[in-house]
């Protein structure tokens, strides 16, 4: 009945009588980033499950099932007993999106795979959310970094010019995309995404990123609606040198 957290190929194994703190400062040393509370979340047994509490003041993290059936918003101050034998946990702290797995032993629950995603005129439809093909290039683009690196880690979050440029769109184009598609999650009930001068466009990319993730609205395999990255210049081949009888002595 124990429990075990991989973060960048760092492995963890917790025991019944155990427990571990997550963070800057934590038993678990996620990074040095000044924006990450010092113990951000908590891993713990209690009345015969296991829990994720969200022991900081300020921060959230998403959670989902590893098939992306349930996901969950723990916002600071609120737990959660993990009941499926694996999940993914995804925050944010500053410009840098962390990732890790949690797998549990003997989970009470077990999750029904859901029903294939439908291809719909003009956009394909995600359980109750229904994209076109340029909302599904935004979510793409913003989620390239975490997508490509397939597996738990931390990442930087594009901004809104990067993603725009690596789209090929005007900046005025993809923030009005952002705030539709921003709008559209709100209205499903996802959390985190409304405007307003307490929170930043960081913060809504951040958390459309992981609900979009959890939620498994976009895939590896979407990397191919992309562009491929452009690779670095292979430079040039420096020219011979003379050899030392070839050139005019100075002397």
């Amino acid at each position: 009945m124990g429990l075990t957290i991989d973060f960048c190929g760092e492995v963890h194994r917790l025991e019944p009588d155990e427990e571990m703190t997550i963070g800057r400062e934590g038993d678990l040393v996620i990074d040095d980033n000044p924006y990450l509370h010092r113990r951000f979340l908590r891993l713990f047994r209690e009345s015969a499950m296991w829990w994720i509490a969200n022991v900081g003041r300020q921060l959230a993290a998403t959670l989902s099932d590893h098939d992306g059936v349930v996901q969950a918003w723990l916002a600071p101050g609120a737990r959660l007993p993990l009941v499926f034998d694996r999940c993914s946990v995804w925050f944010t702290a500053g410009p840098t999106t962390y990732q890790f797995e949690i797998e549990v032993d003997e989970a009470p629950f077990a999750v029904v795979a859901p029903e294939p995603s439908l291809e719909v005129a003009g956009g394909t439809t995600y359980g109750r959310t229904t994209l076109t093909p340029d909302q599904r290039l935004l979510l793409v683009v913003l989620a390239e970094p975490l997508l490509r690196r397939r597996g738990s880690g931390a990442v930087s979050t594009p901004s809104s010019a990067e993603a725009a440029a690596r789209l090929g769109w005007p900046i005025t184009k993809f923030n009005r995309k952002l705030d539709n598609v921003c709008q559209k999650m709100a209205r499903l009930g996802v959390r985190g995404l409304h405007g307003g001068p307490d929170r930043l466009a960081t913060d809504r990319r951040a958390r459309l990123v992981e609900y979009a993730l959890s939620a498994r609205l976009v895939s590896a395999e979407d990397l191919a609606l992309l562009d491929p990255q452009p690779t670095e210049p292979v430079p040039a081949a420096a020219a011979p040198s003379m050899s030392a009888g070839g050139g005019n002595s100075a002397g």
